[in-house]
């Protein structure tokens, strides 16, 4: 089936269902619609890239039109060009193009990108969200280029502690502060027979790595947009890479065998004490007690120091709701995107498995709140168009560095790199 017979498809579909689950509340008659500040029948087209999204978004802009009067028509895109098919849909139309979108969802770091192509634009808050009151001070970082908020939060994802509870109170531990702690209790663990490995995480993957030098190493400061705030070879980073090459010589993860999978796997099956987890570990978690292959119970926490003197930071990746520069319903986008970001956000995680960036949710499960104060203090990934593919040539680093190569040696050069490209 050709592309925009597809996507007229899935427009009709869509703004079906909408229009369906909201059946038993929207008037029956034009005249009856709500009094708002906009012209009711206006429509809105909102793109997104993550199919999990699209049953909560649908029922979400169902609501908003009860609400309002508004049509917005969630758009679900594929492809690793996805900033590219919003600049051809909004620069150069054609008759097979998609509708342009109005706004749409984007991870922080492609935010410089798209506001220097004019497919973002400062957001008018005309809802005054974008506060610390509503959100943390990372989330608004994470949406923040050249001082002006470009985005608003919505979800993210940040790595977290996870403990096998059940064993650490039969060993009387409690909850590590650095991983000096980890590596005193390893050395007298009284280990049961099925465990294999105090801790034990994903080394091959940056994300899970990153916190060993989060803290210390600047990549265009806490907005990630600061060209001239860049800090990669300092001596905090390289202390900070030698605490974590001499992990290797007591654990010894294979970066070629490890796989987050796997490690999560082994957790499961209580292999492990402690890992380093993303947030979706606990729905799996929560799955395999249903289904009786996880027979312990677990626990989240902020990720330990390295030392007393030496003090970790986790990455974490924001994804915000961006108005199109190219949009003529900026007011209208704008309006939709509050209403979903901050009166929307008690249901995001139960229908989709992302976590909302807005302070105030609750949560059935006490550990999905955990990962909040791991996300306060998190660093968000840069913006900054030349450290694109910082990300690779960073995790080559970590894995070299694991594997024995000179700290001092690796750094620098990982740090001339990256000015190469900024330049």
């Amino acid at each position: 089936m050709h592309t925009n017979k597809l996507m007229a498809l899935v427009l009709t579909v869509l703004l079906l269902a909408g229009t369906a689950l909201a059946a038993d509340t929207i008037p029956a008659r034009e005249e009856e619609m709500p009094e708002t500040e906009f012209a009711s029948g206006d429509t809105l087209y909102f793109w997104y890239t993550d199919d999990s999204l699209t049953d909560y978004l649908t029922n979400v802009s169902a609501l908003y039109y009860n609400e309002k009067g508004i049509h917005v028509i969630p758009v679900l895109q594929t492809g690793a060009e996805y900033l590219e098919q919003i600049n051809d849909a909004s620069v150069h139309p054609t008759e097979d193009s998609p509708q342009m979108p109005d706004l749409y969802i984007m991870s922080n770091d492609g935010l410089e990108k798209a506001y220097l192509a004019g497919l973002a634009t400062q957001v008018t808050d005309s809802m005054e969200i974008c506060n610390t009151n509503t959100f943390p001070q990372t989330a608004l970082d994470a949406v923040t280029y050249g001082g002006k908020y470009v985005a608003y939060p919505f979800y993210y994802e940040t790595s977290a502690l996870l403990y096998n509870s059940t064993y650490m109170q039969e060993s009387e531990m409690s909850v590590p502060e650095t991983i000096d702690d980890i590596l005193a209790f390893a050395n007298e663990y009284d280990a049961p027979e099925q465990v294999e490995a105090v801790f034990k995480w994903d080394v091959s993957d940056i994300f899970y790595n990153y916190y060993f030098t989060g803290n210390y190493m600047i990549v265009g400061g806490e907005a990630g947009d600061d060209l001239e705030n860049v800090d990669i070879d300092n001596d905090k980073t390289r202390e900070c890479l030698q605490v974590y090459q001499n992990l290797n010589q007591f654990f010894s993860i294979d970066t070629k065998e490890v796989t987050y999978d796997s490690v999560l796997q082994d957790f499961i099956d209580g292999k492990i004490l402690m890992t380093v987890a993303t947030s979706d570990a606990i729905g799996k978690l929560e799955q395999a007690k249903e289904e009786g292959a996880f027979a312990y119970e677990y626990g989240i926490a902020r990720m330990p120091d390295l030392t007393e003197q030496l003090e970790g930071r986790a990455l974490s990746v924001t994804n915000g709701v961006v108005i199109n520069g190219y949009s003529e319903k900026t007011e209208i986008a704008n309006d939709f995107a509050a209403f979903l970001t901050k009166d929307q956000a008690d249901g995001l995680y139960e229908n989709t498995g992302k976590i909302a960036s807005r302070y105030g949710v609750l949560y059935d499960n006490r550990n999905i709140g955990e990962f909040m104060a791991e996300y306060e203090n998190s660093v968000s990934m840069p913006k900054l168009l030349g450290t694109s593919n910082f990300w690779v040539q960073l995790e080559i680093c970590f894995s070299r560095i694991w594997n024995g190569a000179d700290v001092k040696e690796m750094l620098s050069e990982l740090a001339e790199q990256v000015q190469r490209q900024l330049v």
